[in-house]
């Protein structure tokens, strides 16, 4: 049973580029995140990596390594420097080695790509992860995933589908995967790959052997187009959010892999109206929503189960304040309304 407190409406998809790129290649077990760039770039995100799982029962340390660079490399250049850090580092026996580059490395204009396609006796990817010109934590992400995903060869087609891209440093995120599954599973489903979270550096070869691959949230679409062209994978845009995108998402599944959907979507309605019965007792209720940090369809979703309860929703300062916090699919749901059980009976 997780002790983590309850989440905040406080964003965990903030940060620079290279916050993000390190949020997916933190999770490749077996591997070494070289970040080419001053030492304060990987003591920030260390600390931040490390309480961020720790917060999610998590007690492994990110295996992160700097190159450390001071004020001659700056001035002139640091590719020696990241080329004597690669070959330290692989003398470890890695399975893999990243190489995350930070703002000041584009701003000198160090090859890394060049450097990192030199033999180390490991594979060594490089990931552009600057932000120096405007990226943001989603560029991150997007950009670890696609480098990532280039180094896998088409394989063929064996099945099964593939979560891509979850959001390593929200609350809740392995509640989020137990509902996919859940979901999947009602559908015949099972998954193949977490791309990436907690994965074997071995599992980036069978990247391309799924079904289908489903994105964690719509800012990764750029990601679902780079796999559908490289390895042939459809894709679904987002998990689910509310009673009846969850609904749809069992059904574009079933359409996408071309199987008989329809008892999973009754079953699945079925236990949304046992979910309504068992909160019966908020009807009627009247609340506000509290402090909002959400897209306009976790608002339309949130709005849905609250008609669903037959809550009434009002201005802030009308009534008593329940958190806006909806996971993802009908146990989301579930989550959500006992907090805001809790809320409506302190």
């Amino acid at each position: 049973m997780t002790l983590n407190p309850l989440p905040t409406n406080s964003s965990r998809s903030g940060g620079c580029t290279l916050t993000g790129a390190l949020s997916v290649t933190s999770h490749v077990r077996g591997t070494v995140s070289i970040i080419h760039g001053p030492k304060g770039c990987s003591h920030h995100n260390f600390s931040l990596l490390h309480a961020t799982a720790f917060e999610n029962d998590r007690v492994a340390a990110p295996s992160l390594i700097s190159t450390g660079l001071g004020e001659t490399d700056i001035v002139y250049g640091g590719e020696e420097a990241l080329a004597r850090t690669i070959s330290s580092a692989a003398e470890k026996g890695p399975r893999g080695i990243f190489v995350l580059s930070t703002c000041v490395i584009d701003t000198i204009g160090d090859d890394v790509a060049e450097v990192c396609s030199r033999d180390y006796g490991v594979p060594v990817i490089s990931i552009p992860s600057a932000g120096f010109l405007g990226g943001t934590f989603h560029d991150g992400v997007n950009n670890a995933l696609i480098a990532i995903a280039a180094s896998a060869e088409p394989v063929p087609k064996q099945g099964g589908v593939n979560i891509i891209g979850e959001m390593n440093l929200e609350y809740e995120v392995e509640e989020n995967f137990r509902e996919i599954s859940r979901l999947l599973s009602a559908a015949g489903m099972t998954i193949a790959c977490r791309f990436v979270h907690d994965m074997p550096f071995e599992d980036i070869r069978s990247l391309g052997a799924a079904r289908l691959n489903i994105l964690r949230h719509p800012a990764l679409v750029p990601v679902g187009l780079f796999l559908k062209e490289r390895f042939g994978t459809p894709f679904v845009s987002a998990f689910p959010q509310g009673f009846s995108d969850t609904l749809s998402f069992i059904g574009k599944v079933a359409r996408e892999c071309d199987i008989e959907g329809r008892s999973a979507v009754e079953q699945e309605r079925h236990l949304q109206e046992q979910i309504i019965d068992d909160f019966s007792d908020l009807a009627g209720s009247a609340a506000t929503f509290g402090p909002i940090m959400a897209d306009d369809d976790t608002l339309r979703a949130v709005r849905e189960v609250a008609d669903a309860l037959k809550m009434m929703v009002g201005e802030a300062g009308t009534a008593k304040t329940v958190p806006v916090n909806l996971g993802t699919g009908t146990s989301g749901v579930r989550r959500m309304f006992h907090r805001w059980r809790r809320s409506l009976h302190a």
